[in-house]
């Protein structure tokens, strides 16, 4: 779906590096490694009234790809909750907001692709915006299977959660351009991975399945919604899923911080679900929401 913009965000103040600006002034170096190659890695969180959900795991999943790209000076998860709280103190935001978190490798001394150029430290930025669900979650979306592969551990590992988006930007245009809201992306052996922003589900002879996270990032919601399904005696298998089995789902659905669970309705022009799968799917979603503000963390 479309985001539309929001007025309130007109004058939001954002964190860049240490300090505080609006975001007129919120400015990076033309030396910095995200200009000059995409090289950062970022989180979405999002800020409910009851606290940012799953806020420790989306830090050390930052952390982690901070390390698996060998950046130095990550800062720790103490610092970043600070550089949060900041942000959200100085908006007055404490609900219905969406935070994304970015950590360049930091400023370069000359133009060069060698991260040895990086001498000055990371740069934190944190983004925090008034923003509803991105997706119509009564309606659910349609969607194609694009030409553009999801990438596997041989290429760029998924559990790297970096800045460059290009396939999935690449594979969102396909979608736009068949008047669709997202796109399927597949591994190289043809597999279901994930959408271009989403992971997803599907439910068949009330059993829950996803695929397998490896050309696809072990998504953060993902996890919730299989720790769920656990917890309610919802069954749960990772799987191969190919397209026809994707078509033929009693239900299909996507998972994100930004989303919650969204059904997919349609996927290549055919029809996916049935009333069977639908009442099995409002399950999953009673007990998902009521997680909610248990997952939640203060600051």
């Amino acid at each position: 779906m479309l985001q539309k913009y929001d007025p309130r965000n007109e004058h939001i103040k954002v964190y860049v590096n240490g300090e505080i600006v609006h975001r007129n002034e919120a400015k990076v170096s033309v030396f910095d490694s995200v200009v000059q190659g995409g090289d950062a890695v970022w989180e979405g969180l999002r800020l409910y009234k009851q606290g940012i959900l799953h806020l420790s795991a989306h830090l050390n999943r930052l952390r982690e790809s901070a390390h698996a790209m060998a950046f130095t000076q990550i800062p720790t998860n103490e610092e970043i909750r600070s550089a949060i709280k900041q942000t959200l103190d100085a908006n007055g935001m404490t609900d219905e907001t969406h935070l994304r978190l970015t950590l360049t490798r930091g400023e370069k001394v000359t133009s060069g692709m060698d991260p040895r150029l990086n001498q000055k430290g990371t740069c934190l930025i944190v983004l925090a915006e008034w923003k509803p669900l991105v997706y119509d979650n009564e309606s659910g979306i349609k969607v194609i299977t694009s030409a553009i592969r999801r990438n596997g551990p041989q290429f760029v590992d998924s559990k790297i959660h970096h800045n460059n988006l290009i396939n999935n930007i690449l594979a969102k245009i396909q979608a736009n351009h068949a008047g669709a809201d997202a796109a399927i992306m597949l591994d190289d052996r043809g597999f279901v991975a994930e959408l271009n922003d989403t992971n997803v589900f599907i439910i068949k002879d009330h059993i829950l399945y996803t695929p397998f996270a490896d050309a696809c990032l072990p998504g953060i919601s993902r996890g919730m919604v299989m720790d769920v399904a656990g917890k309610n005696s919802f069954y749960m298998r990772e799987k191969n899923l190919s397209l026809v089995d994707f078509y033929n789902a009693d239900f299909a659905f996507a998972t994100g911080t930004m989303g919650q669970l969204t059904p997919i309705v349609e996927a290549d022009g055919r029809k996916i679900g049935n009333q069977e799968g639908r009442d099995y799917f409002n399950k999953i979603v009673k007990a998902y929401e009521a997680v909610i503000p248990y997952a939640c963390e203060k600051l």
